[in-house]
């Protein structure tokens, strides 16, 4: 009975690396609540759970071609993908909470410095990644650019062409903002 369920999990494992039709259904049906057991453990929160549940299963999808049923068992390697997509979401709420104790940390001159300090973090989010981490450590947590090249593992000219672009976007954006209001 076991030898049967093996050779049918195999053959979807085959089959969801071939990108077979149906595979992906027939595999989140299977493994999802898995997933999302891990996921409610770790973050503690239903939604998020929800959400990395789905990108686990988006990036599993994705990057199926990596997936080789001859070295391991397709509901550890996605499981594997959900144990880094938790760790994203925990980074993601420690990288939130310190920005928004940074703009919290500046104290407001007048209200309109308030309402710029907001649409600066608002903008320097939008940036998106790397040039978003590579802002915010260099701005908000002060660190030099050696130390952010060696701590991301980048070139020192990379993460400074990221600052540089990273102004000049900003500073257009914010031109354009002012103009607006």
């Amino acid at each position: 009975m076991e030898q049967a369920e093996d050779a049918v999990g195999e053959g979807l494992a085959r089959a969801f690396a071939a990108g077979l039709d149906g595979a992906l259904e027939e595999i989140y049906r299977d493994v999802s609540p898995l997933v999302f057991t891990l996921a409610v453990r770790a973050l503690g929160n239903t939604t998020e759970a929800e959400d990395v549940t789905q990108q686990t299963f988006v990036a599993a999808w994705r990057s199926r071609g990596t997936f080789d049923p001859d070295r391991g068992a397709l509901r550890g390697w996605i499981v594997g993908i959900a144990r880094r997509a938790i760790a994203d979401a925990l980074e993601g709420r420690t990288r939130d909470r310190r920005r928004l104790e940074a703009v919290r940390e500046v104290p407001p001159t007048a209200e309109h410095d308030h309402l710029d300090n907001l649409v600066l973090a608002s903008e320097i989010e939008a940036l998106g990644d790397p040039r978003r981490t590579i802002m915010s450590l260099a701005f908000y947590e002060g660190h030099t650019h050696e130390h952010i090249a060696e701590s991301l593992q980048m070139p020192l000219g990379t993460v400074k062409s990221h600052i540089r672009r990273s102004l000049n976007t900003l500073r257009t954006r914010l031109e354009e903002a002012d103009v607006a209001s």
